[in-house]
């Protein structure tokens, strides 16, 4: 038996219900449990698990969390979009909410990167499928470049789906 994908994560947040409004109102989330102030459930608008974060408050007073400058922890989480579009709408999304801290090109996925009203990081990919991994863009894995999401929308479609949770090509 073999573990096959992240079911959720739990973070630590200063305010829970400010954590999920960010996470609804940006990210497109739902609230599928809530225990008042101390913890809320959401789950991503196509996730098809219970939930996908746990926000627990721990308090306004709290402070940021270290993790990557002076201890170890975890960096960021990230999630997959369906298409190009649906990253596009995104970055708008990120932009407007003031979240957006950065977007990359990775050769085999083209990220956005967030933060969420604690500082905590994310990135939301869209993964280029596998059928159109060629040498080239297997070359690109070792650097990261700007992301030009016109440029990736010109080349592979506004509304290609993506490798949905395939980051190589498949073998023959």
């Amino acid at each position: 038996m073999a573990i096959s994908r992240l079911n959720h994560a739990v973070l630590y947040v200063r305010d829970a219900q400010r954590s999920a409004r960010f996470y609804s109102d940006v990210l497109g989330f739902r609230v599928v449990m809530s225990m008042g102030d101390r913890a809320v459930f959401v789950q991503a608008p196509d996730s098809t698990n219970d939930h996908d974060l746990g926000l627990f408050s721990i308090g306004d007073e709290a402070g940021a969390s270290p993790a990557g400058r002076s201890t170890v922890g975890l960096y960021h989480l990230a999630w997959e979009v369906q298409t190009l579009s649906d990253l596009v709408d995104l970055r708008e999304k990120l932009a407007a909410a003031g979240a957006l801290v950065g977007a990359s090109d990775h050769s085999t996925s083209k990220s956005l990167y967030g933060q969420d009203p604690d500082g905590i990081e994310f990135e939301i990919a869209w993964l280029v499928p596998a059928d159109r991994i060629d040498d080239a863009v297997l070359r690109g894995r070792s650097t990261v470049a700007p992301l030009d999401l016109d440029a990736e929308i010109a080349r592979y479609g506004a509304d290609t789906t993506g490798g949905i949770g395939v980051s190589t090509a498949a073998l023959s």
